[in-house]
C-alpha cells in the first residue's frame, strides 16, 4: 500500500486502521466550534502531522488519517475528502474551499482485478500557499507547486507548476501568476 504497489483492499489490518480513522473522524465531525481546543485535540489524534494554526471545518472524511501532513496555517473548509491510502502532504498556508477531494487510491482497469479487490495508490503533494477552490478534485500522483491557484470545480489529473492559475476538467494552466489577465 505505502510503496505504491497493488494490495488487497479488504486486508484485515487495513480494515482495522480504517475503522479506527472512522471513529476518530466521527468524533472530530461531532465537535463544536465553541470548543476549538477539543476539536484540535481530536484532529491531532487523527492526522499524522498537524502544523500550528491549522483549521479544518467538519465534516472531514479520510481513509486512515495517519498518512496526512497538514502544514502550518492551512485552512480546509467544510466537506473535505482526503483519501490517504498513499501519503498526502499539504504545505503551509494552503487554502481549500468546500468539498475539495484529494484522492490517492487507484484501481485496476482489468475487471477481474477490481472484482478481486486489488487497489494501488499514488501520493499527492500540495505546495505552500496553494489555493484550491471549492469542489476541486486532485487525482492520484499529482503534485501542485507553491502559490498555484486552482479554480473551483477543476479536476487536476497532472502536476501543476508553481505560480500558475489552472482551471477546468482536466485542469489546464491559463496564466502565470504575475502576468496581466487577458
Amino acid at each position: 500500500m505505502r510503496a505504491g504497489g497493488l494490495y488487497i483492499a479488504d486486508d484485515p489490518e487495513r480494515a482495522a486502521e480504517a475503522r479506527h480513522a472512522a471513529v476518530l473522524s466521527e468524533r472530530f465531525n461531532a465537535t463544536s466550534a465553541a470548543d476549538p481546543e477539543a476539536r484540535r485535540a481530536v484532529l491531532a489524534e487523527l492526522i499524522g502531522e498537524l502544523g500550528e494554526d491549522v483549521e479544518v471545518r467538519p465534516p472531514l472524511r479520510v481513509d486512515y488519517g495517519y498518512q496526512i501532513t497538514l502544514g502550518r496555517g492551512t485552512f480546509i473548509n467544510f466537506g473535505a475528502v482526503l483519501l490517504d491510502v498513499a501519503r498526502i502532504t499539504v504545505g503551509a498556508d494552503v487554502q481549500m474551499g468546500p468539498n475539495v477531494q484529494l484522492l490517492t487510491p487507484t484501481h485496476p482497469i482489468d475487471p477481474e482485478q477490481r472484482r478481486a479487490k486489488w487497489e494501488a495508490a499514488q501520493p499527492i503533494t500540495i505546495g505552500d500557499n496553494v489555493w484550491l477552490g471549492g469542489g476541486v478534485i486532485v487525482c492520484p500522483g499529482v503534485a501542485i507547486g507553491e502559490n498555484t491557484v486552482v479554480g473551483a470545480g477543476a479536476v487536476v489529473t497532472k502536476d501543476l507548476p508553481a505560480n500558475v492559475v489552472a482551471v477546468g476538467n482536466p485542469a489546464r494552466v491559463i496564466r502565470r501568476i504575475g502576468e496581466a489577465e487577458a
